[in-house]
């Protein structure tokens, strides 16, 4: 005889349960986690080393490397989490800031990236992907290095968008030197100009423009809490990213507006062949992490989100990782 029905079934079995998995599915931007062929191993998700070895001037190119890095634009699915939002994201040509301009349009953003000139055949790419997306793109190429520009950026920014509520700093300028006898004073002010003193002279020009329930995020590293010897001067300026980030939340909780950052480990984009890495280091790079390859800028974008969104309301003053399994935050 066939049991009865009861309230408890309805509830493990119900379309309650069933809208719930899609709704978490939807959230996380991918397809639908129920089907066998999404439960794979991370580790053999996507290419490993040995890499080609490859080099290429600075600040490099994604389109010219082997493999492509993938920045979700075949895979990200929005859901509409972010919905109306004005963001402004630099370095969002390639790598990390073109995964999360990607995301962002694909929830429903207006997007706003900033880029060398030199990178501009990366930033065309992006923007007819985010033209795809139908929201309103701007390109706003420029040095962040010069701070007026840094002013001018962000109101051109807030300007073009009509507003401006989400503030990514992600721009960065990485090169492998074996001592601290190899880096000039040329080098430090270069590194340090790109990835702290613009974000400072970014963040002061646009926390006029954000409202309560705005988010700024800042790109760090993991080699802010495991630095590389041959990263000296960049490892400096990423642990320096995260404490601006826990003071900065403090100074903004009581305006509503939140601060959090992103620490990655090794992520295959343009900053690794265009001197991020030593050509040899490059040919393995990410074979000693856990995972046994390097991470891919559509594997973070989910984490900017997350913190752009509403979901992320009681969080600030936070460093979230992802490392491959390497120690982090």
């Amino acid at each position: 005889m066939r049991a009865k029905k009861t309230a408890a079934d309805e509830m493990i079995r119900g379309p309650r349960v069933e809208s719930a998995i899609d709704a978490a599915t939807s959230l996380l931007g991918f397809d639908d986690a129920r089907s066998p062929r999404n439960l794979r191993d991370p580790g053999e998700l996507y290419p490993k080393p040995p890499f080609e070895k490859q080099t290429q001037p600075w600040p490099g190119l994604a389109g010219l490397m082997t493999p492509r890095p993938d920045h979700g634009e075949e895979s990200y699915r929005g859901s509409g989490r972010l919905l109306g939002r004005k963001a402004l994201i630099t370095g969002g040509d390639s790598g990390i800031g073109r995964a999360a301009a990607i995301a962002f349009a694909r929830e429903g953003a207006d997007v706003a990236i900033n880029y060398l000139p030199e990178e501009e055949a990366d930033a065309k790419e992006v923007m007819t992907l985010l033209g795809e997306a139908d929201v309103n793109a701007v390109a706003l190429p420029g040095d962040i290095r010069d701070e007026g520009f840094c002013r001018k950026l962000v109101d051109d920014a807030a300007r073009d968008l009509g507003g401006l509520d989400i503030l990514v700093n992600n721009a960065a300028r990485q090169h492998a030197r074996q001592s601290i006898l190899d880096i000039s004073t040329e080098d430090l002010d270069w590194t340090f100009q790109t990835n702290l003193y613009a974000l400072f002279w970014i963040t002061k020009a646009a926390i006029p423009h954000l409202q309560p329930g705005s988010s700024i995020i800042n790109t760090s590293s993991i080699v802010a809490f495991d630095p590389s010897p041959q990263l000296l001067d960049y490892s400096a300026t990423k642990a320096a990213i995260l404490n601006f980030t826990r003071c900065l939340a403090k100074q903004l909780a009581d305006k509503g507006i939140r601060v959090n950052a992103v620490a990655p480990g090794p992520f295959w984009t343009a900053l690794q062949p265009s001197g991020g890495q030593f050509p040899d280091h490059l040919a393995e790079f990410g074979a000693d992490t856990p995972l046994g390859r390097p991470g891919q800028p559509a594997e973070i974008a989910p984490l900017y989100v997350l913190l752009a969104s509403n979901e992320a309301s009681y969080t600030t003053g936070q460093v979230f990782g992802a490392t491959g399994g390497e120690v982090g935050p």
